[in-house]
């Protein structure tokens, strides 16, 4: 059996229906450590570009360069998956998975999850949280 053919025999039932393969926005941009893997074409992100500046990190790896830049990708941070509707990052999720990483799962809903996620109150706490730890 071959890396890619043991990874899908593991995604059975009980792991999709865990859960184990997503998180949720808003719990994706409170982790520390943490990197956001942005796989949409480079068409998208010049056209809407994803700034996480008071969360986390953004890489911008369009889907197709994923193999050429897997180099790229930090092994020792958690790292959320996005693409515009779930095709690319869930085709990611089983190629990384396939690669050795482990610690990864899709940024659930897309960009509407994303954008309420990212709505003034939260990132105003966001902010003044991290005022605060650096205060203590």
């Amino acid at each position: 059996m071959n890396k890619l053919d043991k990874i899908i025999s593991q995604l059975d039932f009980s792991f999709f229906g865990s859960g184990q393969h997503k998180i949720e926005a808003d719990n994706f941009l409170k982790k520390d450590n943490a990197v956001l893997l942005d796989l949409r074409a480079r068409e998208e992100t010049e056209t809407l570009k994803l700034s996480l500046r008071h969360h986390l990190p953004v890489l911008e790896i369009p889907f197709h360069e994923l193999p050429a830049r897997l180099n790229e990708l930090p092994r020792d941070k958690f790292i959320g998956l996005f693409g515009s509707s779930g095709v690319r990052s869930s085709m990611a999720f089983i190629y990384l998975k396939a690669q050795g990483f482990e610690n990864i799962r899709l940024v659930d809903g897309g960009y509407e999850q994303l954008v309420e996620a990212l709505k003034p109150g939260k990132i105003f706490k966001r902010i003044n949280n991290q005022i605060n730890s650096k205060d203590t």
